[in-house]
C-alpha cells in the first residue's frame, strides 16, 4: 500500500502554491495574492492571478489550491452571491454546504478567502465557513507567515491595510518557498 501511494505521488506530484492574505484597517480591506505556482520542486508559473473581484466589484475573493477547482468555486460562489443579493455570509454558507455534499464538488482541492466591506470569511470543502476574530486572515502555504507579519504590523505601526498586506506578503515570500514576490492587490473601502 505504501509503495502504491508513493508511486501515485510520483506520477502526480502535489501542487503547492500560494499565499493569499486579507487585511482590514480603518474601514478598508486589502486582499493580496502572490503569483507563484509550483509542482514538486519546480516553479511552473510566477504570475498567476489568484484574487479577483466578484458581485459588482463589491466582494474580493482569493484562492489557494488547484486553479481549475478554484475557478469552478469562484463561478459557483458568484452564482450564490447573485441568488442571495450579495449577502456574503449566506452565499458562503450555501456554497460550503453544496461543496461538502455534492459528489463532484466534494473532491475539489482549494480554499477560498472572501471579503466584503463588513466581513472576511474562509471557506473549505469540509463545510467550514470561518470568520476570523482578528483583522487578518490568509490561506495557502505561506499563509501563517503572512498572518504573523500582518498581525505584528497592525499592532505596531499605523500603516494602511494595503501597506500592511504588501509588507506582510513580502515577508511571507522571503520565508515560504512556495510564495513569490509577484503580488497582486485588490481593495475595498
Amino acid at each position: 500500500m505504501e509503495y502504491r501511494l508513493r508511486q501515485t505521488m510520483a506520477l502526480h506530484p502535489r501542487i503547492r502554491s500560494t499565499t493569499v492574505l486579507c487585511v482590514r484597517r480603518d474601514g478598508k480591506v486589502a486582499l493580496a495574492g502572490d503569483g507563484q505556482v509550483t509542482m514538486g520542486a519546480e516553479v511552473m508559473k510566477s504570475s498567476a492571478k489568484k484574487i479577483r473581484r466578484l458581485h459588482n466589484e463589491q466582494v474580493l475573493a482569493g484562492f489557494a489550491g488547484s486553479t481549475a477547482d478554484a475557478i469552478s468555486l469562484f463561478t459557483r460562489f458568484e452564482e450564490k452571491l447573485q441568488a442571495f443579493g450579495g449577502n456574503l455570509s449566506r452565499a458562503a454558507v450555501e456554497l460550503s454546504k453544496e461543496w461538502r455534499m455534492d459528489k463532484t464538488l466534494r473532491h475539489l482541492e482549494a480554499l477560498l478567502l472572501v471579503a466584503d466591506a463588513k466581513s472576511t470569511l474562509l471557506l473549505s470543502g469540509t463545510g467550514d465557513v470561518i470568520e476570523p476574530d482578528d483583522h487578518v486572515a490568509a490561506v495557502g502555504s505561506g499563509g501563517s507567515y503572512a498572518v504573523a507579519a500582518a498581525t505584528a504590523l497592525l499592532e505596531h505601526t499605523d500603516l494602511s491595510a494595503r501597506e500592511v498586506a504588501e509588507a506582510a506578503m513580502k515577508i511571507a515570500a522571503d520565508i515560504c518557498i512556495y510564495t513569490n514576490s509577484n503580488i497582486a492587490f485588490e481593495e475595498l473601502s
